[in-house]
């Protein structure tokens, strides 16, 4: 396998890992809803329009990102999104360990960071533009 290849295969990989599973987690707040989210952005003082903020970075980002559509801005909502949410609901927990020892929001770093990631290495060829966009 050559080495663009494997570059290419290794971005699907990464903008599939963290689409699908923050989608997984979008797909929660479309059936459950967001009103928690709306209460705790008003108890920080932003308006409550502020909370729908989580459609684009839990829904419409990952799907970009899965299909390697406006790759680097949808990585970046995404990692935008992950800021937000360490600051409004897990403040508390950056200094802390969890149960199992690893940091309390290593999974909010994950998310983080593979999306920084993304933004920064695009969407490669295997993508619905195959790349060819300085935005993908």
């Amino acid at each position: 396998m050559n080495q663009q290849r494997l570059d290419d295969l290794t971005k699907l990989t990464l903008r599939l890992t963290v689409g699908v599973l923050m989608l997984l987690h979008g797909i929660a707040k479309l059936r459950h809803g967001i009103a928690r989210i709306i209460l705790n952005v008003e108890h920080h003082g932003l308006p409550s329009f502020v909370g729908y903020g989580v459609f684009i970075g839990e829904v419409l980002a990952p799907v970009a990102i899965i299909l390697g559509l406006y790759t680097r801005p949808a990585a970046l909502a995404l990692a935008i999104n992950m800021l937000f949410a360490v600051w409004l609901a897990h403040m508390g927990d950056v200094g802390n360990l969890g149960r199992g020892g690893g940091w309390a929001i290593e999974l909010q770093w994950f998310y983080f960071a593979v999306a920084l990631a993304v933004a920064a290495l695009g969407g490669g060829r295997y993508a619905v533009r195959g790349g060819r966009s300085r935005w993908d």
